[in-house]
């Protein structure tokens, strides 16, 4: 069994596991702390259990109690990345089978990696403050202790006392509200979630929150200067082309959090897998043609983070090894695209999208409320297409699951879409000076939103363009109008790339305006590497850090070089 329990955590389900938290808290707004009791009910999984050990980073515990008798606990060694373990010894054993209920009084830090606290003047309304929650990779220790793995599922309750002028949201159902009776200036939000869940899906948000309802079981909540704008976006007409996202997290109530990944190693069954189903719904919705369009975007973003990691970097594997390395460093796109490319790939293989759509529908039925690693996924699929194990065995497995860089194939992609994509980025990338006036605003009038981010995405691949050419597309095609943050995001890349230096100040403030990871990682890391940017980037970014999430802070200041 050993073999088997997670590198990223201290926990060791195979010998206990915690099946339900009663979470009680305060959010204290002042202090930028939780502070409260968590309370596991916890079963003996193996003979004889006289300890448990959970996983903690930057909490204080103050008492320990199981089944209400006082407990004795230490914190173990200090981890770079996983904390330190929470080690409780009980008063008494507990034999295979036998459950108790295990309270943590507990106090998280305001350099809690899960927390991000905003002041009032950080909000859209400037009156009140603001908190948000990630736990996703292994944050949710940073919260109170736990056993910080997607091994292990849990149902919650939670109270959480916050002032009264604010409101708190958990991914859990609102159960109510009432008013907190140790003080009159609060009240408690009651939630509950019976489905078990792995605990980097406890989420909570407290904030001056209003809702709009925008279908017949679904919700907006959004501060109230954005609550219209955001049910705009989210509803169903106007540009709205960024609601793949959306696809891609509601995709993710199947492949994600019915179905888990056992440990962060195997991230591509929750990722590839939402990607592919987000692609499927896009299919649906604007035609089979924008499924390969969107699909073969994916693959040049997967080109795009191997060039960025080295084709050798093990990360870049579809299984890497993470033995000592920390989940937030080995992000990447990687476990997306690599993961939609093997599926997409073995599609084609076994008799496309309705045949393969069958066999997840049967996958997610086969594995709903568990964790599992690759070779479950991998033998279930043999066991599915089991009239199909020869064109099976043909697949290089070794080389998808163990090896660095691209995949050993490429699966087909119809170019109808893309190719008015791939021709206008060869008409620039070849351009002499005296050509550039052959360029006008119509070469865009046919092309949707999603083809200009392939068309940037297309110049990015290629060696950066001359300064006097970006200046020209300015000229012709006004990308700085655009709001659009993925078409935003690559323009303003291409800008810093071939080093114009109008577009400094506007890659600054795209790198710091939002807090997106995926945006404001690459945006600093393409103004330190050009010279003229390099200390205005440092500069900025030691101006920002104190406001951006902990884990985005620690992951720009290392390629900034600040992390000394």
């Amino acid at each position: 069994m050993a073999a088997e329990e997670d590198p990223c955590s201290f926990a060791s389900p195979s010998r206990c596991l915690t099946r339900h938290l009663y979470l009680r808290c305060r959010v204290d707004f002042g202090t930028q702390a939780l502070r409260g009791t968590a309370a596991f009910t916890a079963r003996a999984e193996g003979e004889a259990l006289r300890c448990l050990v959970l996983d903690t980073r930057d909490l204080q515990v103050f008492k320990v109690t199981v089944n209400g008798q006082d407990a004795k606990f230490v914190f173990g060694e200090k981890h770079s990345f996983k904390g330190a373990p929470l080690e409780i010894t009980l008063p008494f054993e507990l034999r295979r089978g036998q459950e108790a209920i295990i309270e943590i009084s507990f106090e998280s830090s305001p350099k809690s990696s899960a927390l991000q606290w905003f002041t009032p003047e950080q909000t859209s309304g400037k009156k009140h403050p603001y908190l948000f929650s990630q736990c996703q990779a292994t944050h949710c220790r940073a919260i109170f202790p736990c056993q910080d793995t997607p091994a292990v599922k849990l149902t919650y309750y939670a109270e959480i006392s916050v002032p009264k002028e604010l409101v708190a949201l958990m991914s859990a159902n609102r159960e109510g509200e009432m008013p907190d009776p140790e003080d009159s200036s609060r009240k408690i939000y009651l939630f509950s979630q019976n489905v078990p869940i792995p605990c980097y899906l406890i989420a909570l948000v407290v904030g001056a929150l209003e809702h709009r309802k925008i279908g017949p079981r679904t919700l907006v909540w959004a501060e109230k200067e954005l609550v219209d704008k955001s049910a705009y976006e989210f509803a169903e007409a106007g540009d709205r082309s960024l609601s793949n996202v959306i696809a891609h997290e509601i995709s993710h109530s199947w492949t994600g959090n019915l179905v888990t990944n056992k440990t962060w190693e195997h991230f591509w069954l929750n990722e590839g897998h939402t990607v592919y189903l987000e692609r499927r719904i896009g299919g649906r919705l604007f035609g089979e043609q924008f499924r390969h369009f969107q699909a073969l975007g994916g693959w040049r973003e997967l080109q795009n983070t191997i060039n960025t990691l080295g084709d050798k970097n093990p990360v870049t594997n579809l299984v890497p090894n993470l033995h000592g390395v920390d989940p937030d460093a080995a992000y990447s796109s990687v476990p997306y695209e690599k993961g939609f490319a093997l599926l997409f790939y073995l599609e084609q293989l076994l008799g496309g999208p309705d045949v393969f759509t069958g066999f997840l529908k049967a996958y997610i039925q086969q594995f709903a409320y568990k964790s599992i690693i690759t070779e479950d996924w991998k033998k279930f699929l043999y066991s599915y297409f089991k009239d199909k194990v020869d064109v099976l065995d043909k697949v290089d497995w070794n080389a998808w699951f163990h090896a660095p860089g691209m995949p050993p194939v490429k699966p087909t992609y119809d170019m109808t879409l893309s190719n008015a994509c791939v021709a206008l980025s060869q008409r620039w990338i070849q351009a002499k000076e005296c050509d550039l006036g052959s360029f006008s605003s119509a070469d865009l009038k046919e092309m949707s939103s999603h083809q200009l981010i392939e068309f940037l995405a297309q110049l990015l691949l290629e060696a950066p363009l001359p300064v006097s050419h970006v200046k020209r597309m300015q000229e012709v095609y006004d990308f700085n109008a655009i709001n659009n943050s993925e078409i935003r995001f690559r323009w303003l890349r291409l800008c810093i790339r071939s080093k114009w230096e109008e577009a400094i100040p506007l890659a600054l403030k795209m790198a710091t305006d939002q807090g997106r990871m995926k945006f404001t990682r690459p945006l600093f890391r393409d103004l330190y590497n050009f010279d003229k940017s390099r200390d205005l980037a440092v500069k900025t970014y030691l101006e920002h850090r104190a406001s951006m999430h902990p884990v985005t802070s620690m992951l720009v200041g290392k390629d900034l070089k600040q992390d000394q």
